[in-house]
């Protein structure tokens, strides 16, 4: 891409395209969620401003940590294709060091966003800010050694939704711990469908992902897991608590709302399937997409069933 042609796109244009604002519902969607839960479980008193800091927060270091994962993606020889939606730094429209740079100055703004709530809430947040954090800096490392998975599943689904209902509540709870737990299997699942049409390439620079580990067929396996285990997830939470009597909250029966995401479930796994001869030619390449499309209305589904469960109990 020439100077000229570079100057024409828009400051704003350059840099969503490098912070991936298609995948932030994957980060947000748990601090609604956990928010939501607080208010109607918890029974917090809903806090505005408390919770807009974290969902800024969250957006901020989400970013960061997508433009970082981008530099050293670049560096390593992995990004090579764009889609309409990523490859700021391919294209051309901003250098390695200026996404750095972003990227640095947006993790320093989300930790003292951080560091505002942890003097409002406590020192509980403390922890699970430093442990968000730390993943998000050396995520790139993770997601090389195969801990990719493992590292989304936390960052933008276990601590999310921990971290906002600590925010409300100022206690820790295991219920925004397992009861996200559902929709965090679907942020792995956006990242492996990432990892899984990247296979080759990673292979060639000799970095491990879950992807590569299981090879095609057992990605295929892996990527019904995550899509479909979360129904089956739900189910053990609402039913297993009321047949085996245990000292648990069990979901409530509004939750069972999330079968309506069942049919994209399926529709994902066509895809999935039929990867070696799509219908469309970008069917497999922006798997991960859509399965991030899944994923918010999966996250949508479920917070409707805490408000649901609310309205009823006001009845």
């Amino acid at each position: 891409m020439t100077d000229q042609q570079n100057e024409q796109i828009s400051f704003c244009k350059k840099w969503l395209i490098a912070a991936r604002p298609w995948a932030l519902p994957a980060s947000t969607m748990p601090v609604i969620f956990g928010t939501s839960l607080a208010i109607v479980i918890g029974k917090a008193r809903f806090d505005v401003f408390h919770f807009i800091l974290a969902f800024v927060g969250m957006v901020i270091l989400h970013s960061a940590a997508n433009m970082m994962s981008d530099v050293f993606d670049f560096k390593r020889g992995l990004d090579k294709m764009t889609t309409p939606v990523s490859g700021a730094i391919v294209r051309g429209w901003i250098t390695t060091k200026q996404a750095a740079a972003g990227a640095v100055i947006l993790f320093a703004l989300g930790s003292v966003i951080g560091i505002i709530l942890v003097l409002e809430v406590g020192t509980i947040l403390l922890i699970i800010g430093a442990v968000g954090v730390a993943i998000g800096v050396f995520y790139a490392a993770l997601k090389y050694h195969a801990f990719g998975d493992l590292a989304v599943f936390l960052n933008f689904g276990i601590l999310g939704s921990l971290g906002a209902w600590v925010v409300q509540t100022r206690t820790f709870s295991w219920i925004p711990v397992l009861w996200t737990i559902p929709m965090a299997m679907l942020v792995s699942a956006i990242l492996h469908a990432n990892n899984w049409r990247d296979t080759a390439t990673d292979k060639e620079k000799k970095v491990i992902t879950m992807a590569g580990l299981l090879g095609d067929k057992g990605s295929l396996g892996y990527y019904a897991s995550l899509i479909f285990k979360p129904f089956i997830i739900i189910g053990i939470f609402i039913f297993g608590p009321r047949v085996i009597s245990i000292q648990f909250p069990a979901m409530p029966l509004t939750f069972l709302i999330t079968i309506l995401a069942l049919f994209n479930a399926f529709k994902l796994w066509g895809r999935a399937k039929r990867r070696h001869e799509p219908r469309e030619p970008m069917d497999f390449i922006i798997l991960d997409g859509a399965t991030a499309q899944h994923n918010l209305i999966f996250g949508l589904l479920c917070t409707a069933a805490v408000w649901i469960h609310f309205a009823i109990t006001l009845l």
